[in-house]
Formats: C-alpha cells, sequence, structure tokens
C-alpha cells in the first residue's frame, strides 16, 4: 500500500479560545494510504505537531504491507508515538477497506446511522455577551459552553438568558478542586446537563475528591485518553468523551466505548477542530454513543471535504462506501 501526507489547514469562522489557549488556524495533516483517506487533527496540548505527525507516517509507511483487510495486524505494529498519525492512517485504512468492499463503515461496524445522537455545538470562550449572541444565533438546540477562564458563572448566566437550548459546559481543565466544587452548584439553576473536565488531566484523585461534592454528572476528556485510563476514574466520573484522535482511530475507540460500557460509564463521542473528513470518520460510529459533539466543520470556512450533513443538530450520514466523501 502506498501512503503519503500533506498540510491540511483549516480556518476557524471566529477566533476559538479555550482555557488552554487561542487559535484561528489548525494545522492538520491528510493521510492517503492507496484510495483511503484519514486526518491527523494537530492538537497543541497534546504534544503533536504537522511535521511529527508527517515524519511519523513516513517512518511507519514500510510495516503497512500490502493487505488492507489485516486492519488488526497492522494497527498493532504502529508505534504509539503519534496517537494523531495513528488514528488518521487508522481512519485510511478503513475508508479503504469499506471503498473496496463497497459499503459504508457504519454498515462494516453492523451500525444503524438512524440511532446517532444529535450532536452540540461548541461556542468558545469570549466575553458573555458575545458568547450568548453566538450560542443564540448558531439556532441549535444543544450547545456545549467552553469556560475555565474567569466569569464562568456570567457565561453560562448569559447564555441562558439568550437561548432555551440544552446546556453542557467544559472547563478543559480550567478549575482547581476548590473551583470546580464551588462553581458547580452555581450551574444548576441553568440546568447544565453535565460539565466536562472541571479538573487538570493528572489530578485522578481529584475526581474521586469532587464527585460527593457535587450534584451535577461528570464526564472526563483529557483524564481519559484511551480505555487503559478508565479503571483510574471508577467510580469517579459518569462519563467518558472518545476521540478518535486521542484513540488512535476507529478501532482504540470502539475499545474505549466498550470499557466505558463494561464500567457503567455513559459516553459522549467528540472531535477536535476537524474537517468532514475526521468528523464523518467518528460519525459512523455515533449510534453506539449517549452523547455526541461532532460539530467540527460547522467551526471553519475552508472544509474540503462532503461528508456528513447536518438538519440542525441532527446529524445525515453519507451512504457512500467507505468514509462517504466527496470533495468540494
Amino acid at each position: 500500500m502506498h501512503i503519503t501526507t500533506e498540510p491540511l489547514d483549516l480556518h476557524l469562522r471566529t477566533t476559538f479560545t479555550l482555557a488552554t489557549g487561542s487559535s484561528d488556524v489548525r494545522h492538520n495533516v491528510l493521510v492517503r494510504v492507496d484510495e483511503g483517506l484519514g486526518e491527523a487533527p494537530i492538537v497543541p496540548y497534546y504534544k503533536e505537531t504537522t511535521q511529527g505527525v508527517m515524519d511519523y507516517v513516513a517512518q511507519v509507511a514500510p510495516t503497512l504491507g500490502d493487505d488492507p483487510f489485516q486492519l488488526e495486524d497492522i494497527l498493532a505494529r504502529l508505534p504509539r508515538m503519534s496517537a494523531a498519525g495513528r488514528a488518521a492512517i487508522d481512519v485510511a485504512l478503513h475508508d479503504l477497506v469499506g471503498k473496496r468492499l463497497g459499503i459504508p463503515l457504519y454498515k462494516l461496524f453492523g451500525l444503524n446511522p438512524a440511532r446517532a445522537p444529535e450532536t452540540s455545538f461548541t461556542v468558545a470562550i469570549d466575553k458573555p455577551g458575545a458568547m450568548a449572541t453566538r450560542a443564540q444565533e448558531s439556532g441549535m438546540p444543544i450547545i456545549k459552553v467552553k469556560l475555565g477562564a474567569g466569569d464562568d458563572v456570567a457565561i453560562v448566566r448569559a447564555i441562558r438568558n439568550a437561548t432555551n437550548a440544552r446546556l453542557r459546559v467544559d472547563a478543559n481543565a480550567g478549575w482547581t478542586r476548590e473551583q470546580a466544587a464551588a462553581i458547580i452548584p452555581q450551574l444548576a439553576e441553568f440546568q447544565v446537563e453535565f460539565v466536562e473536565q472541571p479538573l487538570p488531566r493528572e489530578d485522578i484523585e481529584g475526581f474521586h475528591w469532587l464527585k460527593p461534592r457535587v450534584k451535577a454528572p461528570i464526564f472526563a476528556d483529557e483524564s481519559a485518553q484511551t480505555e487503559r485510563d478508565l479503571p483510574r476514574l471508577a467510580g469517579a466520573i459518569d462519563g467518558v468523551v472518545v476521540k478518535l484522535m486521542k484513540a488512535g482511530g476507529l478501532r482504540g475507540a470502539l475499545r474505549t466505548m466498550a470499557v466505558a460500557r463494561a464500567l457503567d460509564m455513559q459516553i459522549m463521542l467528540s472531535c477536535m477542530v476537524e474537517s468532514s473528513l475526521g468528523v464523518t470518520a467518528a460519525a459512523h460510529i455515533a449510534p453506539l454513543a449517549d452523547y455526541a459533539d461532532l460539530d467540527g466543520p460547522l467551526l471553519i470556512t475552508n472544509d474540503p471535504f462532503v461528508g456528513l450533513r447536518y438538519e440542525g443538530a441532527r446529524m445525515i450520514l453519507p451512504d457512500g462506501p467507505g468514509l462517504g466523501l466527496q470533495t468540494q
């Protein structure tokens, strides 16, 4: 199999600010394995770089072999140096297999696309009024509110006053234990569904400390990279955020979801800032999740692909072979 890479720069509609930093452009990587396509989202927080992913793909290219149907063997040979690189190769191989079989990936996995949950729409950190306007103008029935940079209660109040949408909040590891214990109870009056990653990534004990002190459901994202992280969080969280980039692709995401179910955790399937390529790949396994946060294509201006479609918050999967993508 022949594998190539090229930069994929995605321009955001508005500056995307989280507790961990701001960006206007995301420098992702497009990976091709024969006719199969994959995307590596580059997130500096996870110590990934565009050149690092391209070097990783070049390094592992000789190990892929000639038979894409030997997915498990191929992926087992890939070193774990780059989760984003592994994810892109994994998705490209699945796309290739689906194309050669002539079926969409959701059929390959035996899933019913109608069972996919509706997606939330992310509102990045800004002044409370600006965030409220963005939430209102989106018209989306589910809003994910980024917090963790101050004015958190004021932000949620402003958004609640502007919309009746279901609200979820994500602190992106931006609070201390004491801040989380103080802020989360104040969010109850705004009918927040759950709180994502309230504590620093490494503070696993903090999740166990926080759980009995708050009533809102807690989901882990940065603290739950792969299925290996979940046993330590059992009993301290209500759900886990699964992303292809963290899990190393579709195969890794499915393993994480299986372990989460075994530990009685709910699942939100999510994405980084990605094009329709990466997000459509995740959407093919969305029927296995309780919640979805797959709005990447809605946040960028130069999506080079057409894949899943949105009818409000409802995601409509393409029925073409593999990922079912078309180019713009």
